[in-house]
């Protein structure tokens, strides 16, 4: 069996809001894997955060840049909040998603050993390694991704000041009702989050596997786990139900909808004959954790030196 360490456990407990001793007793009973730790505390009803998103710590900005009916969105992570709002590191970043933008690359390892578009003579890792010098702190480059729309066009919306980035690809006629009813959705995924376009896109093994840890919480629960079988089947078809339209976009309650009841899907249809072809949301240090630092110890530290 694997040791379980402190450390260990304080990860689980800032990842899910569980008790000290609950998530001693998930990472003993999945041997110290983290990701079976979580659905462990899920099944038993313990965990009250369902993802890692509500703790992000990690700094850094998103950006995003449209050519047309091409869009490119990438996250530049720093490593304090401070060079994140900085002018050079923005500068920077914009760069990098320009890069993107022209970039071939189907992933990361050979996007960074392109040649460098603002200076050809250097490859994109060297000029990283150029900017990290530069700025004193260490930088990544974690991600990037392109959107094309050959029947339609591309939006971008960046909220917070980068802290996340939309792309949204819409199959349709572009005019100005349409390309505001797509800048209204961008706004709808940066604020909700959605997994997926529809119920039809919808990965068959997270299916299952959310059913699943729904019966298990059932189970689990003296008062549900009494009840008669048709009844349970019932509840786990309910809550299924409301998570397709907590995770799939078309399904969600647009956000500004007048009578707080109308989908998105009503949305675009009441706008025109337009569909969501593909979207991408980039939140910054989305799954990272963050690096803890006693500020005043920092300080003793460097003036002790």
């Amino acid at each position: 069996m694997a040791a379980i360490t402190a450390a260990m456990v304080k990860e689980l407990r800032e990842m899910t809001g569980a008790g000290m001793m609950d998530c001693k007793k998930a990472l003993g009973e999945t041997d110290g894997n983290m990701d079976e730790a979580v659905k462990y505390l899920r099944e038993k009803g313990i965990s009250k955060a369902e993802k890692k998103a509500s703790r992000i710590a990690a700094e850094g900005l998103c950006s995003a840049v449209v050519d047309g009916k091409v869009a490119a969105v990438v996250e530049v992570n720093s490593e304090t909040d401070f060079v994140a709002k900085n002018d050079t590191f923005k500068e920077y970043v914009d760069l990098v998603a320009k890069q993107a933008l022209a970039s071939n690359a189907s992933d990361l390892d050979a996007f960074m050993n392109e040649s460098w578009n603002a200076d050809t003579s250097k490859t994109v890792k060297e000029a990283l390694t150029d900017k990290i010098a530069v700025i004193g702190e260490n930088l990544k480059i974690r991600r990037f991704e392109k959107v094309e729309a050959a029947d339609g066009f591309v939006v971008s919306y960046i909220h917070g000041g980068g802290r996340i980035a939309v792309l949204l690809s819409i199959k349709g006629e572009e005019n100005d009702a349409t390309k505001e009813a797509a800048m209204n959705v961008a706004m709808q995924i940066a604020a909700m989050s959605p997994k997926y376009i529809s119920q039809a896109d919808v990965d068959q093994d997270y299916l299952k596997s959310e059913e699943d840890i729904i019966r298990e919480q059932i189970a689990n629960d003296p008062a549900e786990a009494s009840k008669p079988d048709k009844v349970k089947e019932g509840m786990i078809k309910g809550r299924m139900s409301k998570l397709m339209k907590d995770v799939c976009l078309l399904d969600q309650v647009y956000v500004k909808a007048e009578d707080g009841k109308q989908s998105v899907s009503k949305y675009l249809q009441s706008v025109g004959d337009i569909t969501v072809a593909k979207f991408v949301r980039f939140e910054t240090g989305e799954g990272l954790e963050k690096k803890e630092e006693n500020f005043a110890e920092e300080v003793a530290k460097q003036m002790g030196a």
